[in-house]
Order: structure tokens, then sequence, then C-alpha cells
């Protein structure tokens, strides 16, 4: 009896579980497409590129059109130089500098200033200053029962002394930009926030290994982050504060767990943008304009 009354119970609670699996295909209303501006620059003697795309519709697949036809320049206001960004195709503006020359040193301010379609689009980024990135180590650890046997990488830098300086710190992999959202490390002097209060010191653990991939198999089975052979490249970025929130509201809106967690995920926002329409009325652009200063190093796993 007890066993029927088991088999009963399970029943029952299969068909609770199935009777709440419904399809959704919502209707979504079609919004104009709006300017983005991807202009993240350096002060590192290299051209830059500033590229111009729109929003889409949420289900298009296709990757999205480059905007054509504006003008793109770039002011420095302490040297009064103007950086015209030239049209190269696929929504890329390109700036290329002369041998030995670059948009200019930290400390300078810059202004941004995107002419399109009639409107006029303004942004302004300071660069900021940025530690040496003195070495980048590797190390065994053994597998556990939450990551398996693997060469694990971390960088050394500290940073300098004097609160709020923020910085992104970029990897590339075998000569490939870790672009994932859990893969993106942001810090706020030496730790991830503000509140930390660790100005002047090493950076912390969890943002000295952000430089490692994750990676997983088709079994979603989590890989080594690094093999004898591979190498590893890191870059810091000094960003502004206001970058510095951005990528962090990035981070938020495309790192999504899935599954039970989403019930208690922050709900899905328009991240900010710093590139504004001169025009109130007219229309707005998102995406986000900052001029780095970039310290990096590299080294091949050679156990």
């Amino acid at each position: 009896m007890q066993t029927i009354t088991k088999t009963l119970f399970y029943l029952m609670l299969l068909g609770l579980v199935t009777a709440c699996e419904t399809i959704i295909e919502p209707e979504l209303e079609d919004a104009a497409p709006v300017l983005v501006v991807d202009a993240w620059l350096t002060n590192q003697e290299k051209a830059q590129e500033i590229i111009l795309t729109q929003t889409q519709p949420y289900f298009e697949n296709e990757l999205p059109v480059g905007v054509t036809g504006a003008s793109v320049t770039v002011r420095a206001r302490q040297s009064g130089r103007l950086f015209s960004f030239v049209e190269s195709g696929n929504g890329i503006y390109r700036w290329t500098p002369a041998a030995n020359d670059s948009l200019g040193p930290v400390g300078e301010q810059f202004d941004l200033t995107i002419q399109w379609q009639g409107d006029t689009y303004n942004a302004s980024a300071r660069t900021g200053r940025v530690p040496k990135l003195d070495s980048i180590s590797y190390f065994f650890e053994e597998e556990t029962a939450i990551s398996v046997e693997q060469w694990v990488g971390e960088f050394w830098a500290r940073d300098p002394v004097g609160k709020g300086d923020t910085y992104w710190i970029r990897t590339w992999k075998n000569g490939v930009l870790l672009n994932k959202p859990a893969e993106l490390t942001v810090a706020f002097d030496a730790g991830f926030s503000e509140g930390g209060n660790l100005d002047g010191v090493t950076f912390i653990t969890p943002v000295r290994r952000g430089m490692n991939p994750i990676e997983q198999n088709e079994d979603d089975e989590f890989l080594p982050a690094y093999a004898p052979g591979d190498s590893a490249y890191v870059e810091i970025c000094s960003i502004s504060k206001e970058a510095f929130n951005f990528l962090n509201e990035v981070i938020i809106q495309t790192d999504r767990p899935g599954g039970f967690s989403e019930l208690f995920a922050r709900p899905i926002a328009n991240v900010s943008t710093n590139v504004v329409n001169s025009n109130p009325q007219g229309p707005r652009a998102v995406g986000f304009f900052n001029v780095s200063a970039v310290s990096g190093a590299g080294k091949r796993l050679v156990p």
C-alpha cells in the first residue's frame, strides 16, 4: 500500500511539473534603430578604430550593419590636435598615426564628435594612469570537487597610490581575445569595487587570475585554463569611473546564469552611455567612448 501511495505521489508530481511547461513565443514590437558607438581607444602608437553600427530586432540573427557616411573626429583639449577618423568599410572609422605618434599622454582630455544623418553626437573622456604589469606566472592545480587538474595563470601588478583608479584587464590566449561575459574583468584600485579600500597595493588574487579562460566542451565540462605550450598576453587598460560602471552593467546584463537562479537576477535593462545627442529631442545613441593608457605583458607556459 505504501509503495502504491508513493507511486501515485510521483505521478502527480510529474503531472504538475509537465503542466507548468508552456512554450511562449512573444511578439516584440520593432523599435526604431539606434546608433551604437564602440569607441574604446588607447594612446598606443598604433591605428585606432571607432565602430559605428545600429541596433537591430532582438531575434535578428544577422550581424549589425555598419553605419556609413558619418563624420568622426576626436579633439585633444590640451594640445588642440584634431584627429579625423576615416571610414574604411563595415562601419569602421580609423585613424592611423605616423611613426612614434599617438593620441596623447596620460591626463589628456578628449572630445568625440560624430555627425550623422543631420544629428551631432558628443562624448568626452580623460586618459587615466595605469600601473606597470610586472610579470605573468603559471602554477599547477590538482583536481578538486569544483575544478579539473590544470595550469592556472595570474599577472602581477601594483595599483599606484591614490584612490579612484579604474581598470579593464584584457587577456588573449594563444592570440584570441577572451571576450565571454564571464571573462570580462574590471578593477577599482586593486580590488573589484570602490568599497574594497585596496589602494596602492598588489591586485588581489581574483583580479590577478581573471586572465584565465572559462571554457567548456560539448558536455558542459570545464576544460583546463592553460596547457604546456599555451601563451597568454595580458593588458591593463585605464578607464574612467563611468566606463567602469558601464562595463559592470554589461557584465550584469549579459552574464545570465539561466534556470532557477534567474528568479533572483537583476532585470534586463539598458546600460548607461556617455554618448549624447546635442539635440535633446533627437534620436539617442548607445555605446561608450574611452581612451586608455595601456600596460601589457605576455608569457608562454613552459613547465
